[in-house]
């Protein structure tokens, strides 16, 4: 018998089982997974690798009890001595325990979900708050709120959801290891089912293990960029796999919670309750991969995906739709279909020959199914050849064209009395043709606002009317409004052009070619004032689309931010924009480098009060507003619960119109599997529901006067180390890995909108990337104590009002709640670890003031929110954290110690001799590589571990 995996004992003095219930497996999960990877471990490796893994995990534990850095010291002498093709062992050995642990935990959190939920209890973590189970809100809307349940089901049937999946920060994890993990974690669901048979747990087991190793076998590392096309194939893997199914699942659970108000009438199968968008593709913003060409090969390989899932439904809705009693006006189209000549494929005219005239819905269906096919092949040749012989008029070519004939069949079915086979056959496919189109995800256009001042600067210099670029803002409005309302052509031949502006006009050009419905909006990166936005307005109209994107300003700078209210106010003063926008506008809003740019803090605020305003702007003009939130998995990009996120946003600025970025890492854990996507549906529809049902209270005056009063010291104190330090920069890239981080490979972006420069132009991911893996995380916490201790120093009473704000206003406490989150993912220690090791011995003192400054920073936000200790509300996710740290810490340790050894040639090791049992079974050492063999390897399995155990890249 193998020995047991010596976590228990460590773990359960880590965890605080007096407030985690007693059924809670979380221990027993990690232990069942750990202890079969340990046994496969010394299968493949022999029994000297097991122990030493076994060894490094409890000298990491020990560690994280009782925080003694000799012990960070020890292991690290330890680690940095094996065999280059032992390190790599021993690192993907903890980077793959990292990944169990995640998985028991993802089991244990969906087992006591439904514990909950089956017992009806509500509190706590499973609570409506955080869980927002559809049937619950509208039950509370209801009964508890007083809304009439006639009021919530119009609310509902007019409220959008826009989800839209970015490749950025791409999940890195490869799809093959997320695949295995997804065949790990139902065999482990599976073994712990009731009623299981002693036959049953023994295939079941052998089938754990055979998972768990395949995935050891897998290289974690990816060998070659993603190219963009790379990643829209990834991101559409999703909707074939789970969202495609997930939404009619869902959407039939939203007509059981209305039955549960009263209401007995379904959704209608139009309403537009869930849309997707895609930015794979089309964000061009600083990444030069994505060109024109790349535009149009994934628009065009989204529709043949498109209308390959419509053929493979549509064929089982045949199968099910065999019955003769129709009404007069189906019985007219079967019969003029079967009686007229058919011009199309061979395929089309053998499949009509197998349908006999006595099933009219299928006669129906038949052609539409033959036009589907007709769409796919068509697709297929543009994006292979760009040429196709298929005639446009045998395809179809809008969603009004799919509808129709099914809006016929469902009619017939209901008049002659079989509406209960149209509600279950026929309703599901409706709603999905309605909530995919033609397109399954349309693509979004991001661009960033100085490239279209080149375009617009290259039109100008040429006309001989001088420099665009040179030109004030309301002298770049008049020009632009004159040539929008003119009609005299600006794209001559003859027109000078650079290669960045060349890909500017290209990117138009396609999206005058390819079906409009093929995009959703075009979207100005670092958008400043309204002539970003008329500017791409002009050259929509020059490059001749026909049908044009609407416009959407991102506002992310905080001085952008500042002046989004005004700028708005400008736009929407402009008489011929107005009448262009037709009284609907979007605004997206940018976490991402407005955190990056004045810390968290202070980007929190503003982005709250540039809501309230821009809301206030559209109200006045009478323009239907919905803002776009740039959110990304971590709290330094305004990653957090979905319910509590929109929940704590200003009164007034959802009004049931939401529009959201799934951004990379994100996709796997909103839809990676179908229980997932549908927990992640009904997430988005209640709390969008619930806030513009009843909208979250408004800060008292005292409170956004306090507000405004920290933000100004929490820029400053922020702006003064990361921006106005003069060695910085050399600091972070010393302490971080963040120089190294292009190496793995995760994504077909640059870390940089430009070549050279600071901070300022390093993209916000491989920012916050950088501080999560040294779990220091100083992007999120800097500023913030240095806000609280001058406030409270200025009036002891707003040590109180600040309590007051914990408690009573939701935007406040999810603010504090998301630090305290993070606080307990850091560790100043290990980043102290970095620091000793990386850091010039003069920078060292830069480091020490900071870690003085995170603590300062940790103690006063517990005071505010009245907690003796980090995560003492949130049982569960203390346990969750707590159990996954020795792993973490182990990889910590290793990748400090490489990274020396990367930086440091004079950095000498004692090497071990190789303690893998067979030669046969040693990995294979990167040869091309500029560091030393294995290390380039190890570093970049460290990092994926690390984020990993964080549950973040970027």
């Amino acid at each position: 018998m193998a020995t047991k995996h010596p976590s228990i004992d460590a773990q359960l003095r880590l965890l605080a089982p007096s407030k985690v219930s007693e059924d809670d497996k979380l221990v027993e999960y990690d232990a069942l997974l750990i202890d079969r990877f340990l046994d496969i471990l010394q299968s493949l490796h022999g029994s000297s690798i097991r122990e030493l893994v076994q060894e490094f995990y409890e000298m990491a534990a020990e560690y994280d009890i009782k925080h003694n850095a000799a012990k960070l010291d020890a292991l690290g002498t330890k680690l940095s001595s094996l065999d280059p093709a032992d390190a790599i062992i021993v690192a993907s050995s903890f980077s793959h325990m990292l990944n169990l642990a995640n998985i028991a935990e993802e089991v244990q959190i969906a087992n006591r979900r439904r514990s909950k939920l089956k017992h009806g209890d509500f509190s706590d973590e499973g609570s409506a708050a955080t869980e927002s189970d559809i049937e619950e809100t509208l039950k509370r809307l209801v009964k508890e709120i007083g809304k009439k349940p006639e009021e919530v089901f119009e609310a509902l049937k007019s409220q959008t959801v826009e989800l839209v999946l970015t490749a950025h920060p791409t999940q890195s994890l490869r799809r093959s290891l997320l695949q295995k993990h997804t065949k790990i974690r139902n065999c482990l669901t599976q073994l712990y089912a009731k009623d299981i048979t002693e036959d049953e747990k023994k295939e079941l087991d052998e089938a754990l293990q055979a998972e768990i190793q395949a995935a050891f076998r897998t290289d974690e590392v990816r060998r070659a960029q993603p190219t963009p096309q790379d990643e829209m194939r990834y991101g559409m893997s999703y909707f074939q796999e789970n969202i495609w199914k997930g939404v009619p699942k869902f959407l039939r659970r939203v007509d059981t919670a209305l039955k549960s108000i009263g209401i007995d009438e379904r959704l209608p199968y139009n309403a537009p309750l869930i849309k997707f968008s895609s930015w794979m593709g089309g964000d061009r913003d600083g990444n030069p991969r994505v060109t024109p060409e790349v535009t149009r090969d994934v628009c065009l390989l989204a529709r043949m995906i498109a209308a390959n899932l419509y053929i493979s439904s549509i064929e089982d809705l045949m199968f099910e739709l065999s019955m003769w009693r129709c009404n007069d006006e189906l019985r007219a189209r079967a019969d003029e279909l079967l009686s007229s000549p058919k011009k199309a494929s061979k395929h089309y005219i053998e499949f009509w020959r197998a349908i006999p005239s006595t099933e009219p819905y299928r006669v129906l269906l038949g052609d539409l199914r033959d036009k589907l096919y007709n769409t796919s092949e068509r697709w297929r040749d543009l994006l292979a050849t760009g040429f196709s012989e298929i005639p446009d008029k045998s395809t179809i070519k809008s969603v009004e064209e799919f509808l129709e004939p099914l809006e016929v069949c469902y009619k017939s079915l209901v008049e002659v009395g079989d509406k209960t086979v149209a509600d279950v056959v026929l309703l599901d496919f409706m709603r999905q043709v309605s909530t995919f189109g033609l397109t399954l995800a349309k693509l979004d256009i991001r661009q960033e606002s100085e490239r279209h001042t080149d375009a617009i600067d290259a039109i100008t210099t040429h006309l001989g009317i001088g420099s665009y670029r040179e030109w004030p803002e309301e002298k770049r409005q008049e020009w632009l409004l004159t040539e929008l309302q003119g009609k005299r052509p600006l794209l001559v031949a003859d027109l000078p052009v650079s290669e960045e502006v060349a890909d500017v006009l290209g990117c138009f050009r396609v999206l005058a070619e390819l079906p409009s419905d093929s995009f959703g909006p075009y979207i100005i990166s670092m958008a400043t004032a309204p002539s970003d936005v008329l500017a791409v307005e002009l050259l929509q109209r020059e490059c001749g689309i026909r049908t044009p994107l609407p416009v959407v300003p991102l506002f992310e700078r905080l001085a952008d931010l500042q002046n989004a209210p005004a700028s708005v106010e400008r736009l929407f003063s402009i008489d011929w924009y107005l009448n262009r926008i037709g009284g609907k506008q979007q605004i997206m809003v940018g976490y991402s480098d407005s955190g990056k740019d004045a810390g968290r803090l202070s980007a929190a605020w503003q982005l709250y009060q540039a809501q309230a305003e821009v809301a206030k702007v559209a109200k006045k003009y009478n323009v239907k507003l919905t803002f776009f939130h740039g959110r990304g998995g971590t709290v330094g990009r305004g990653g957090g619960p979905t319910h509590l996120a929109i929940l704590s946003q200003p009164p007034d600025t959802i009004n049931g119109s939401l529009r959201v970025t799934i951004q990379g890492e994100v996709i796997e854990h909103s839809f990676g599997e179908e229980h997932l996507c549908f927990r992640t549906l009904q997430r988005f529809t209640a709390a969008t529901l619930e806030h513009g049902m009843h909208p979250p209270v408004s800060p008292k005056p005292e409170w956004s006067k306090l507000m405004d009063e920290m933000a100004v010291v929490a820029t400053e104190a922020y702006r003064a180390v990361v921006v106005k330090e003069p060695r910085f920069v050399e600091y972070f890239r010393s302490a971080t890995p963040e120089t190294e981080y292009g190496r793995m490979n995760i994504g077909s972006r640059p870390a940089k909108r430009r070549p050279g420069g600071g901070i300022t132009t390093l993209r916000a991911i491989p920012w916050i990337f950088s501080w999560t893996q040294t779990r220091f995380h100083l992007p999120v916490w800097l500023g913030v104590g240095t806000a609280f201790k001058s406030a409270i120093d200025k009036d002891i009473k707003n040590f109180q009002l600040l309590k007051e704000m914990y408690n009573e206003w939701p935007f406040f406490r999810v603010t504090l709640d998301l630090l305290e989150m993070v606080f307990a993912k850091g560790d100043p220690g290990i980043a102290a670890l970095y620091d000793k090791l990386l850091v010039a011995d003069e920078l060292k003192p830069f480091g020490e003031n900071l870690r003085s400054k995170y603590l300062e920073t940790q103690d006063l936000l517990l005071k505010i929110a009245g907690h003796k200790e980090i995560l003492e509300s949130d049982p569960y996710l203390k346990q969750g954290l707590r159990l996954r740290d020795p792993y973490i810490t182990t990889l910590n340790v290793f990748q400090a110690y490489t990274l020396k050894q990367i930086r440091d040639p004079n950095f000498k090791v004692q090497k071990q001799p190789p303690l893998n049992k067979e030669p046969a079974n040693v990995v294979q050492l990167n040869t091309t590589s500029e560091y030393a063999p294995g290390l380039e390897d190890t570093l970049i399995i460290t990092m994926k571990g690390i984020a990993a155990g964080m549950q973040n890249t970027g």
